[in-house]
């Protein structure tokens, strides 16, 4: 079963995957991206409106085989109180 590392960087840390797993092709490895991006967005709570989440897949040789990236966008429409 090829074996897959998941490097992940929300902006403010960058995780560089060591350990890796085991996944049974290519396209569970992109869902596994896919699948891990709304997380990172979900626990981190952003301190600005505009912050990218991005996560890069490698396979067992290093190479990159897939990347993905999740822009959150915040935007007031009305004028702040607290400014």
């Amino acid at each position: 079963m090829p074996h897959f590392f998941f490097d992940t960087d929300d902006g403010d840390f960058r995780f560089d995957d060591d350990e890796g797993f085991e996944l049974p092709s290519l396209e569970a490895a992109r869902i596994e991206a896919l699948d891990a991006l709304p997380d990172m967005a979900r626990n981190k709570l952003p301190d600005r409106d505009r912050h990218t989440f991005s996560v890069r897949v490698r396979d067992a040789d290093g190479t990159l085989v897939y990347s993905a990236s999740l822009d959150l966008v915040g935007e007031w429409h009305v004028p702040r109180g607290d400014s």
